[in-house]
């Protein structure tokens, strides 16, 4: 039997805005209303471009509520909930279910660099403790480690396991998770969502919607539809976009962009750092080309 589609479409990789060195809940709130006017289908705080590896276990606890409370209802909010640490996680997916999310997004443990057994047990682990939708996370560029299409296929028979985030780069890795189960696969590289839904993905947990929203779940929704045509416009519009806001490491692009959106201070915690001044033209120009800045 098909396992039910619980999660797809549009979904933010949600920043989080600072404010001399604490969360500005009053930017926060703005960037959650931009998301909802303008139809995202899923909000997804407390990620990699939320910032979550420098975060207190506290404030991504606070970060969690702070946002399942403000939207209230309004769209599914799926709450980053990894570490290398899988006690760690466990608290974290705990609270996640407790704040009443939605689902979890669960990164693959890094620095560790664990088996595929490892990775297997480590999600099996927190799926049989706490009952709440997961969608797992494959980012081998920040991990160090990538979940292979079997363990995918393994961790697909759990119920509660609904989708894999696939950031690997490998279209190749796509196709032979499709091939071997029925899971939600979702894009984790804005550059790659057009093909990666030309295969069969189910839409992008993406930085780019963070900026041009609307373009996003526009370009998605066509692919759903088979619409590939105007899907693949939608997605040569927003292609340098994608690729600028990753011309450093993620969020600083993104968040520089925001602040050049005067939606947020683009203040970063260490060791991220402000973006270099050519890097910010670059990012300045394709802004402009896209008509979100004067």
């Amino acid at each position: 039997m098909a396992k039910a589609r619980q999660f797809e479409g549009s979904m933010v990789a949600l920043v989080t805005p600072f404010r001399n060195g604490k969360i500005d809940r009053k930017a926060l709130r703005g960037l959650l209303d931009f998301h909802l006017r303008s139809g995202t289908d899923v909000l997804i705080p407390c990620g990699t471009t939320g910032e979550s590896a420098t975060m207190s276990h506290d404030e991504h606890r606070r970060l969690m509520s702070i946002v399942v409370e403000y939207v209230d209802g309004r769209a599914p909010v799926i709450c980053g909930a990894g570490s290398n640490n899988t006690e760690e996680a466990l608290g974290l997916v705990r609270y996640a279910r407790r704040a009443k999310a939605d689902g979890v997004l669960v990164v693959t443990p890094y620095y560790n660099k664990p088996t595929q057994e490892g990775l297997y047990r480590h999600y099996q682990y927190l799926a049989s403790k706490v009952d709440i939708p997961m969608v797992l996370y494959n980012v081998p560029g920040r991990t160090g480690v990538s979940l292979s299409p079997h363990t995918v296929a393994r961790l697909a028979k759990i119920d509660t396991v609904v989708a894999v985030k696939e950031a690997s780069g490998d279209l190749g890795q796509v196709d032979e998770i499709l091939s071997l189960c029925d899971i939600t696969v979702l894009s984790g590289d804005d550059g790659l969502t057009f093909p990666m839904m030309a295969i069969g993905a189910r839409g992008v947990i993406s930085v780019t919607a963070n900026i041009v929203p609307i373009k996003v779940r526009a370009m998605v929704h066509r692919a759903l539809k088979g619409d590939m045509v105007g899907a693949r416009a939608l997605h040569q519009e927003m292609y340098e976009l994608a690729k600028v806001l990753f011309v450093e490491s993620n969020p600083i692009p993104v968040k520089t962009a925001l602040g050049m959106m005067r939606k947020i201070k683009p203040e970063l915690r260490l060791p991220l750092c402000a973006m270099t001044k050519a890097n910010q033209q670059k990012l300045r120009k394709v802004l402009k080309t896209l008509g979100v800045i004067q």
